[in-house]
């Protein structure tokens, strides 16, 4: 039976050739320690006490998936849905519990059951159906995530105030995400360890047939360890809902690849077999680690992706020339193997204490910069909409003498809650945040204002926290002159389609009751359909598409940005500004040409790029203690090919 302790079969061979045995045997630990000695080397925030709680908290959620895909990798499978059965869990507790009158722990109990439901569908589909796990998981991956945003209609929910404590800290400063992760993880090692089940694992893994013969029944147990995926799935799922503070549709989208990850880089083999719950934490700790320190170090957000990718490769490599140079299996619970592997953990902890204790000395009495520094976390980097706001407050940010760290949460809550947090532990003196969503950033903008960090929100406020000013224009007033302009073009009456934003975004929400309540002014405008396109211009182009078979006939499009509306006029070809009119938003450099070239009838601009140097002037008022303004408005405006000549954004 393949198993999860390694050790060499030759000898130490010496000091010198003992320490290249203990570091090739431990491929991920050496690459978490060589980490730790870099960053601690490179920054001088990472190696604080706030700063090393901010890393668990941030491992926290993809450790706890990963101990769950540990179970299903070590048994040959894959499971690619975990990431949105924890979105689903969590939007059935606060679902439950808050808008249906349904008691927390009964609540807490559903959210559970749907994740060992959702993981028995993915067994019965697997070892009865004899569907590959990649397409089973894959399947449920899509249902989970629509399921998600049917019952919350696409909008987060508020999590209960009793669970959410999970995301709160013991004594004021111990993480109750921390100590979950530890827990889940305890469980993950006995079951691995000492249980039927996980022997089984290793059996299945190892050689599935040979299992079959010797008695074992392999489709039942596939069954209960696809449950158990889905129970870690569903725990993961209250943990972020309760860092959050609400229940996000999107929530934790993409972190089944990431759980994948750090099971792999931990040691496991994807062909099944081997594993272990203390590698899968490495590899979730490597992980965090990196982010955390690339967000410490200012890396540009886009050669952060580049960055963990090669770390990825060359810790799973690493692991890969340990198995070449002759480590072999020993038996499963063997106390020998168990006291060496805790033997080279208490060695490899003080190594690491030693080392970095002595480069501590490189930060010692070294100068910190003249200038102020602030940090921008922006909701996305991948629309041209944020780059504007990104560029307008590093020219401003220039021009000012201000050190800004501008990092890009990718349209993940989480993520920016975990970059928010590194800002907050960082020598920051003022933190400039564009929300994901209002409610989600709450907390952490609670921890920003707890240590007394001046707090500017751009573009969109944070609810239930309070920020030193809000820098935005009106997106419910932008949606209304949106509605409004196509109804003038239109002469009152038409039919139109509208492009929506992707579901659960604040602003999506907001554009989408502007452009309601600026139709309501028409009668005579006919909306056909509404679907979304997520702020995408691929998207945009392949749903005008399909709603262009269903409604040929339609005169008007209402985009809730520039670039759907730009995939939209690529659909409508030479309809485009002639019998069909579209109308986007964001003033956008392609919208506006686009608008200059007749294409696109109108953009609502929103001056995006002044919204960023006006927050970046706000921040550092903040941070001198001037007065400023609770809300400043900057005014969108309709541009239209009359006036797009004279317009800047």
């Amino acid at each position: 039976m393949a198993t999860d302790t390694l050790k060499s079969t030759t000898g130490a061979g010496g000091a010198p050739g003992g320490l290249r045995r203990l570091l090739l045997d431990n491929g991920a630990l050496t690459a978490l320690i060589v980490l730790v000695i870099a960053l601690s080397a490179l920054s001088g925030d990472f190696l604080t006490t706030d700063n090393l709680l901010n890393v668990g908290v941030q491992a926290a959620v993809t450790a706890i998936l990963a101990f769950g895909v540990t179970f299903v990798i070590v048994s040959a499978g894959i499971d690619l849905s975990v990431g949105s059965v924890a979105a689903l869990s969590a939007t059935v507790l606060a679902w439950s519990a808050t808008q249906h009158g349904v008691p927390v722990a009964l609540a807490v109990v559903l959210a559970v059951a749907t994740g060992v439901v959702a993981g028995l569908v993915n067994g019965f589909l697997i070892a009865y159906g004899k569907l590959p796990p990649f397409i089973a998981t894959l399947a449920m991956l899509s249902v989970a995530r629509g399921l998600s945003l049917v019952i919350s209609g696409g909008v987060p929910i508020p999590f209960p105030d009793s669970v959410s404590h999970l995301g709160d800290t013991l004594g004021d400063w111990l993480p109750v995400p921390v100590l979950v992760m530890v827990v889940m993880g305890l469980i993950a090692a006995f079951v691995l360890s000492r249980t039927y089940i996980g022997r089984s694992m290793y059996a299945i893994g190892g050689n599935e047939e040979a299992a079959r013969l010797s008695g074992l029944r392999v489709k039942k147990q596939k069954l209960a360890i696809y449950a158990l995926s889905g129970v870690f799935a569903a725990a993961a799922g209250i943990v972020l809902a309760a860092r959050l503070s609400s229940a996000q549709p999107q929530a934790a989208d993409g972190y089944e690849l990431d759980a994948i990850a750090a099971v792999v880089i931990g040691g496991a083999s994807l062909a099944g077999g081997t594993g272990k719950a203390s590698g899968t934490l490495i590899g979730a700790l490597i992980l965090a680690v990196l982010r955390n320190g690339l967000n410490l170090l200012n890396v540009s957000a886009f050669w952060q992706q580049v960055v963990i990718g090669v770390v990825i490769a060359l810790a799973v490599l690493l692991d890969t020339v340990r198995r070449k140079a002759g480590a072999t299996s020993v038996t499963t619970g063997s106390g020998g193997g168990r006291g060496k592997q805790a033997t080279t953990y208490a060695l490899a902890a003080v190594v690491t204490v030693a080392i970095v204790g002595a480069t501590s000395f490189l930060h010692s009495g070294s100068a910190s910069s003249a200038n102020p520094k602030m940090g921008l976390s922006l909701s996305t980097l991948n629309n041209p909409f944020f780059v504007q706001i990104r560029s307008g407050a590093q020219a401003e940010a220039k021009k000012l003498g201000v050190d800004l760290t501008v990092t890009d949460a990718q349209n993940d809550a989480s993520q920016q809650a975990n970059q928010l947090q590194n800002f907050t532990s960082s020598d920051l003196g003022a933190i400039i945040v564009n929300p994901v969503d209002s409610d989600a950033a709450s907390n952490s903008v609670k921890a920003a204002d707890k240590a007394r960090i001046p707090v500017i929100a751009v573009d969109r406020g944070v609810n239930k926290a309070t920020v030193d000013a809000l820098v935005a224009s009106d997106n419910v007033a932008g949606g209304e002159l949106a509605a409004k302009a196509i109804a003038e073009k239109l002469g009152g009456k038409g039919k139109v389609v509208i492009l929506q934003g992707q579901a659960g975004t604040s602003a999506a929400r907001e554009r989408a009751e502007g452009f309601a309540k600026g139709l309501k002014a028409y009668p005579g405008i006919q909306v056909l359909a509404q679907q979304p396109a997520d702020f995408d211009r691929t998207k945009g182009l392949d749903v005008m598409s399909n709603l262009l078979q269903a409604h040929p006939d339609v005169q008007g499009v209402i985009a809730a940005n520039d670039e759907m509306a730009l995939g939209a006029i690529k659909a409508l070809g030479s309809k485009a500004g002639k019998s069909v009119q579209v109308v986007g938003f964001d003033g956008t450099p392609d919208g506006l040409k686009a608008v200059e070239g007749g294409t696109l009838y109108a953009s609502v601009a929103q001056q995006p790029s002044q919204l960023g140097r006006i927050a970046v002037d706000n921040a550092l008022k903040a941070m001198q203690d001037k007065k400023v303004e609770s809300t400043v408005k900057v005014p969108v405006k309709v541009v239209t090919k009359d006036n797009v000549a004279g317009f800047s954004g």
